[in-house]
């Protein structure tokens, strides 16, 4: 059996809750049986400063509300000490439920000071006859004078004047034209009847246009609406923002017949967007997974993690949620950094003739240099990139973009390469590919030389691409004034190894190269 105690605690907060609406509190509830019981508990609950009396019981038929002898004792107190009037007495102390019970509690508890106070018998009035009265509010409706002089001279009160045309159903208003003095009391009660009409319904357009005011300036502000937009055109959860935002102002049926948007519809919008947010811990973990990635994965990305984490939700979920986050990967495009000197060696040939595909490892290699620019100088990173799977095969960072630095990169490269694998390694003309040191490396290990033609990128596109991604999820939209080139240098060294070991890419089921190579038994 449920504790009556308990459940009108619980209305009453539900009621507060809810904004101090009674029906809408009586309809989610189920009871009380009216709102002036609720509205009693609601009092009782702010008189005794947020608590109910455990002695209510609510009333079920057989059930019969009692009361303690000091509660008793209040309300008869309180009603001799504020005028003797019932009413107020309940109102205030919201108990007991009507008035003839506090009528029973006086007569019973405090006969001696409680008496009915007899019946005066009002004197007999002077009657006026119809056509009198009519005369005088004619009067009052034709005056050049004030009313007080009007009613002097039909020998009555103001008040009385006044009574006489609200009877005849006029209302009295300042009049600034002159009204003829023939024109007869139908006449004048037609034209009062059409100026009000009129003016009722200059009432009603006002109400409307300045709510429709309202709702605009409410879309712009609430949901970043360009001006102009229509209202009706909104979804139906941008219209239940703006009607929560104005139901204080407005009654919620004017603003839905407005707005054309049903009741149900609008309650539902209204309860979805109260709801507990059931995405709350994956937020969190699509923000730590985009940092964790040097805020460089969309949403195929992360879902491909969430995925591999046992986390069961749509690619549309994750990128309305990065949404709602303002979660987006940062572009920049700036001035790619050449190593052209001219023609200082024969070129070798476009052995590769864009063909960036290969079956297996250590068979197609790109390698080219890139710049970035700090505030203490530049520095220069030549990486090699197996067309396999992407993997950075070696690389080498320097603040010169000098044949020592693609040199070394190769002689590292050469120390990872096993067996006997000859592969086509393809570059752009720059010049440290054409030196001596370069060309003599090949050729001792038995490496292929290819070159992109003078002047095209896309002979070499796939390593551009790498270089876009790189500096689009590191370099980029990051603030590198406080970082000093060391420190540059082994933040660019730890991102490509997590490049490597971590980034996951769809090309290869969203696994990184290595965790790729460590699928198909290459790599241990």
């Amino acid at each position: 059996m449920k504790d009556p105690h308990a459940e009108r605690l619980k209305a009453v907060k539900f009621y507060i809750k809810s904004g101090y609406r009674l029906r809408y509190s009586l309809r989610c509830l189920g009871y009380p049986s009216s709102r002036v019981t609720l509205k009693q508990w609601h009092q009782e609950y702010v008189k005794n400063n947020q608590s109910l009396h455990a002695s209510y019981k609510t009333d079920k038929r057989h059930h019969s509300i009692k009361y303690t002898k000091e509660q008793i004792n209040t309300a008869l107190e309180y009603y001799f000490s504020h005028g003797r009037n019932k009413a107020v007495t309940l109102k205030a102390l919201g108990y007991p439920k009507s008035t003839s019970t506090l009528h029973q509690w006086l007569q019973v508890y405090t006969p001696e000071r409680y008496k009915v106070k007899s019946i005066s018998v009002s004197k007999s009035k002077k009657t006026y006859p119809k056509q009198e009265r009519t005369a005088a509010v004619k009067a009052l409706l034709t005056r050049e004078a004030s009313a007080e002089k009007v009613a002097k001279q039909h020998k009555v009160g103001r008040a009385t004047l006044y009574k006489w045309a609200s009877q005849i159903n006029v209302s009295i208003m300042p009049i600034k034209k002159k009204i003829p003095k023939d024109i007869s009391l139908s006449e004048l009660q037609d034209k009062y009847q059409g100026l009000l009409q009129e003016y009722e319904q200059l009432q009603k357009d006002v109400y409307r246009l300045q709510m429709e005011k309202d709702i605009l300036e409410k879309a712009g502000e609430i949901l970043k609406k360009a001006e102009g937009i229509n209202p009706q055109n909104l979804s139906n959860r941008d219209k239940t923002l703006v009607i929560d935002a104005l139901k204080d102002k407005y009654r919620i049926k004017d603003l839905l017949s407005l707005l054309r948007l049903s009741k149900s519809s609008f309650y539902y919008q209204h309860f979805a967007m109260h709801k507990p947010d059931k995405y709350a811990g994956v937020r969190e973990t699509i923000k730590a997974i985009f940092n964790h990635s040097y805020q460089s994965y969309g949403y195929r990305r992360i879902h491909a993690v969430l995925k591999n984490t046992d986390t069961v939700i749509s690619e549309k979920v994750v990128r309305r949620l990065m949404r709602q986050e303002e979660i987006q990967v940062k572009s920049k495009r700036m001035r790619k950094y050449s190593s052209y000197q001219g023609e200082i060696s024969p070129a070798a040939d476009n052995v590769i003739q864009r063909d960036f595909h290969s079956l297996k490892p250590n068979q197609k290699m790109l390698t080219d240099i890139t710049e970035f620019a700090l505030p203490e100088g530049k520095v220069y990173l030549s990486p090699l990139l197996d067309c396999f799977d992407g993997m950075v095969t070696a690389w080498t960072i320097g603040c010169s973009p000098n044949a020592e630095l693609v040199n070394n990169m190769l002689d590292n490269a050469i120390k990872h390469i096993k067996g006997n694998a000859k592969p086509v390694i393809h570059s752009d003309r720059g010049c440290h590919y054409r030196w001596p040191g370069w060309i003599k490396r090949m050729e001792d290990n038995g490496f292929i030389r290819s070159m992109s033609k003078k002047g095209c990128s896309p002979d070499n596109s796939a390593c551009e691409g790498f270089f876009g991604r790189l500096k689009n999820e590191f370099f980029y939209g990051r603030d590198w004034t406080k970082t000093g080139i060391k420190d540059f240098i082994l933040s660019l060294d730890k991102y490509l190894h997590w490049y490597n070991e971590h980034r996951i890419k769809a090309s290869l089921g969203y696994k990184s190269p290595v965790q790729y190579r460590q699928s198909l038994g290459i790599m241990n």
